[in-house]
């Protein structure tokens, strides 16, 4: 509808202008080349004043558009994937925590697996050489920052992702026993960097000092792929 307004609005005042400048041309100039010339020229700047009339309206989006879509600004390659693992460490009433966080970037839900002995801290004051029930899910303090003494964070495309989430899930499944030796929260959180690929520092380690060791170890590398041999 704009387009054919501006044409019609150049037309009409091509109808108007030609008359006057070929009237006044015809007064001054007695030469008839003259008077030709003078009209091309007309001709020419009317062409010229359609131009930039289209090139306007083309400019100009349709009364009725819409804008596109947001789309993810993730792009294979990129630096940061949908997905993540999260090592972290936190205080504890001993000697600390390590766990993980996992989940996908785009949502506020975060799934958190960790090894602890079952019931309250007390459990730690067990025998190093003494298994006790575990649990391998969130503990308490795991989703407060408050009490967040490290992490590193790594990212992964989204099969490798789903490779990554369903190993730690089976570990969750066959963890059933902690020890402070042997199957304890370094340990645990190891084998999952293990799996993705990562270089891992030795367990006899404080939580926050394992994790730090293992950003360290990999060179703070955030995007994790995954060999086709895992």
């Amino acid at each position: 509808m704009e387009r054919a307004t501006l044409c019609l609005l150049a037309g009409f005042a091509l109808a108007v202008l030609l008359p006057c400048e070929i009237q006044s041309a015809s007064a001054n100039e007695t030469d008839t080349g003259a008077v030709s010339e003078r009209f091309v020229s007309l001709i020419q700047e009317f062409q010229k004043r359609v131009v930039d009339a289209n090139a306007l309206v083309s400019s100009v989006p349709p009364a009725d558009s819409k804008p596109a879509a947001p789309q993810s600004t993730w792009k294979p390659g990129s630096t940061k994937g949908p997905y993540y693992v999260d090592f972290r460490a936190r205080t504890a009433a001993s000697w600390g925590h390590a766990f993980v966080w996992y989940g996908k970037t785009s949502e506020r839900q975060v799934e958190v697996a960790g090894l602890t002995p079952a019931g309250d801290t007390l459990a730690y004051a067990v025998g190093y050489l003494t298994w006790v029930p575990s649990e391998t899910g969130a503990s308490y303090g795991d989703l407060d920052p408050e009490y967040l003494t490290a992490h590193y964070r790594v990212y992964l495309n989204e099969p490798d992702a789903k490779r990554v989430f369903a190993y730690i899930k089976e570990l969750q499944a066959s963890s059933p026993v902690w020890n402070a030796e042997i199957s304890n929260c370094t340990s645990f959180v190891g084998s999952i960097a293990s799996f993705m690929g990562l270089k891992v520092p030795h367990r006899w380690q404080r939580p926050e000092e394992y994790v730090n060791s293992l950003r360290a170890m990999n060179g703070g590398r955030q995007v994790i792929r995954l060999s086709s041999v895992q």
